[in-house]
């Protein structure tokens, strides 16, 4: 009986959750129609909620918003917003860090995360995985000894958390896994192992005379 019981939750709890994360995902696009006029909302028209007309107007909205960025005056307009918004001390500091982030992020040009690497984190003898963003500053360097280099350190099972830590490059070695490989092993909690396995931490994962590309 305990074997049926274990085979079915191996059944039923992936499904379940992924049923569950589906449901809050349409949970929350569908608060997007909380932003039109009451009397054009699903309830005052038809009486009822559709489920997932959120997601139909998201990607609308997205979709128009991309057709508008991609030409001239739509540049234009949104340069001016930036330099609108670009006058404001508090707000400046906050959307500037976000665009430069999400530029990375989903630019074609850019790569946030350039290695899979192993670090010693967050004490001597315990290891984790991390992923290579750069290398410090300049204001930042004068007061570092040796060659460091920036690393975010994501916390499991939810990778969008972490910490940011600069850590000598000699003590960092680069893993012989992808980028998505190592995502996943993080978001299963090591579960989940790459297939490429992890390359001997006998050498640092950037040699001394490697190249980092900036943004």
């Amino acid at each position: 009986m305990k074997r049926y019981l274990i085979a079915g939750l191996i059944v039923w709890v992936p499904l379940g959750i992924t049923i569950w994360v589906i449901h809050w995902l349409l949970s929350s696009l569908d608060q997007i129609l909380l932003v039109l006029p009451t009397s054009l909302q699903p309830r005052q028209l038809f009486g009822f909620d559709i489920p997932g007309l959120g997601v139909v107007v998201a990607f609308v909205i997205l979709f128009l918003t991309g057709v508008v960025a991609a030409n001239f005056f739509g540049q234009r307009l949104i340069r001016a917003w930036e330099s609108m918004l670009g006058r404001i001390p508090f707000v400046k500091s906050i959307y500037s860090s976000v665009k430069q982030v999400s530029d990375t992020l989903f630019s074609g040009r850019g790569n946030a995360f350039r290695k899979a690497l192993l670090v010693e984190f967050p004490r001597p003898g315990c290891w984790t995985i991390g992923f290579l963003t750069g290398t410090p500053a300049p204001a930042v360097t004068s007061y570092l000894a040796d060659e460091h280099v920036s690393v975010y350190v994501p916390t499991t099972p939810n990778p969008t958390g972490g910490y940011f830590v600069m850590i000598p490059k000699s003590q960092v070695h680069e893993l012989d896994m992808t980028v998505d490989e190592a995502l996943k092993y993080i978001i299963s909690m090591g579960v989940v192992a790459p297939r490429s396995g992890l390359r001997p931490p006998r050498t640092p994962a950037l040699r001394s005379g490697a190249h980092v590309e900036t943004h």
